[in-house]
């Protein structure tokens, strides 16, 4: 799947990078008048989002994407700068809808509890990921798109963070015109990190995280924020979470693929260096990544020396990719360290896992 590949590199350049590794986003607060709700503590805030469960819902997504991204060919728009949205369905026991809308296409994956089917408009293709009878089970490109729902993205931050962060109750919120308190979390002064503060949107009724914003050093500006303009709690059409192959479309069994990836990232399976806002994702690119054309062709390393800085070091040589968030460290035999971090610890990274 063209979009999945994306994804791959952009992680592997540090765009979704760390323990965090979120999906970045953003929907802006609902406008009027706070909501006055009863009080409550920073800990039983946590506790709530930790503990939520989506209920049954359906809304809107919509992102906000200020992270500074040199213009890398193929990337998906929800990645690039600027604002573009998702849909997303739940029926609250697994079964989730999601549409991701490209300029010239859209891409929407069903997973109706035992199957993720996987629609490109673009190809007129639908691959299956059978999921052995349980709702509860995700194929990897479900995983993937899971983390641009503010829910998923915004309950990965907190379980990576909360215990080196100054946690605190920053008043109430409108959010998609549902009361919400405002969770905020900040890096305890020993932490080297570029992100300066998360906050996150936590609905009143369902604990269900609303939306989640990501602050960066020397700038009030979100660097990204993910969330919901627009949902409704309740109760869904359950033909939503019901898959028809359109007619004339390519089927593809992406059992397999999904094994063989499984396979591979067993064999390279990423190192995490340093815990909380520190972290540090080492990893080793597949030989594929690598290979190209030429120096300006299809490989991974072809777009890096494009549009990396180049650096060099005891760890070896290699390029530095920089957003307003994060950075990552490519070096020329293929290995990654990326996070929301200076250069110092990616560096520091490569050399003790060398």
């Amino acid at each position: 799947m063209n979009r999945r590949n994306a994804t791959v590199g952009v992680a592997a350049i540090g765009v979704i990078a760390g323990a965090v590794g979120i999906g970045f986003l953003a929907a802006p607060a609902g406008a009027g008048q706070s909501p006055t709700l009863p009080s409550t503590t920073p800990a039983a805030l946590v506790q709530s989002v930790l503990t939520a469960s989506p209920p049954a819902m359906a809304g809107t997504v919509e992102i906000d994407n200020n992270l500074g991204l040199p213009a890398i060919p193929g990337l998906p728009s929800q990645l690039a700068g600027g604002t573009s949205q998702i849909r997303v369905w739940t029926d609250g026991t697994g079964r989730t809808r999601l549409s991701i809308p490209a300029p010239n296409s859209e891409e929407t994956l069903v997973n109706d509890g035992t199957t993720l089917y996987d629609w490109n408009s673009t190809t007129h293709t639908v691959t299956e990921h059978h999921l052995g009878g349980s709702a509860d089970k995700k194929a990897p490109a479900d995983q993937s798109n899971q983390d641009l729902n503010p829910a998923t993205a915004a309950k990965q931050v907190v379980a990576a963070v909360q215990q080196v962060s100054t946690v605190t109750v920053d008043g109430t919120d409108l959010v998609a015109n549902r009361p919400a308190y405002d969770l905020v979390l900040t890096p305890k002064a020993n932490q080297r990190t570029l992100l300066r503060q998360v906050r996150i949107a936590v609905d009143a009724q369902t604990h269900v995280p609303l939306r989640l914003t990501v602050l960066a050093n020397n700038t009030d500006t979100p660097a990204i924020q993910v969330g919901f303009s627009s949902l409704n709690v309740g109760a869904q059409d359950p033909s939503l979470f019901r898959f028809t192959v359109p007619a004339g479309a390519t089927v593809t069994n992406g059992d397999k693929t999904d094994q063989q990836s499984a396979t591979k990232a067993g064999q390279v399976a990423p190192t995490i260096v340093g815990k909380g806002w520190e972290t540090v994702l080492v990893a080793q690119l597949p030989s594929s990544a690598t290979t190209g054309q030429s120096d300006q062709g299809s490989s991974m390393l072809g777009l890096v020396r494009q549009f990396g800085k180049p650096v060099s070091g005891t760890w070896g040589s290699g390029w530095l990719i920089s957003t307003n968030v994060g950075e990552a460290l490519i070096t020329s035999d293929g290995r990654v360290a990326a996070g929301f971090v200076p250069q110092q610890l990616l560096t520091k990274a490569l050399g003790s896992t060398k």
